[in-house]
């Protein structure tokens, strides 16, 4: 039942977008912020959910789980594609927003690999 996946990555991404585009208009900026992370964070907790779980048969669950996978190579795909030579150029902002949210995340891993380990004990 891999359409049940297509469809829960549709529902994710349009969830996705329109908060995107909401949080683009909350900050003053025309465009969308966030929003294919939105997304994929969405679906990685549907897809991990355990009340969703309930209602997912084997087959459905591995359309889900295919399409979930698949679902990171479209977002580096996407993301791909913007202009980062014209965010670079623009200032010094875009570059230390970046470092600073790699920096963020790296620092990040120790501790939700403590989270995780002490969830499965």
């Amino acid at each position: 039942m891999v359409i049940y996946g297509v469809g829960l990555l549709a529902a994710c991404m349009l969830v996705g977008v329109i908060l995107g585009d909401l949080l683009g208009q909350l900050i003053g900026v025309q465009a969308n912020v966030g929003g294919v992370g939105i997304a994929m964070l969405l679906l990685i907790w549907v897809t991990n959910a355990s009340r969703f779980k309930v209602l997912l048969e084997p087959p459905t669950s591995s359309g889900i789980n295919f399409w979930s996978a698949m679902y990171i190579p479209i977002v580096i795909a996407m993301a791909a594609k913007q202009n980062v030579v014209a965010a670079v150029s623009s200032g010094w902002l875009a570059v230390i927003a970046g470092v600073a949210a790699v920096a963020v995340s790296f620092a990040m891993i120790p501790l939700l690999a403590r989270l995780g380990r002490s969830a499965d004990e």
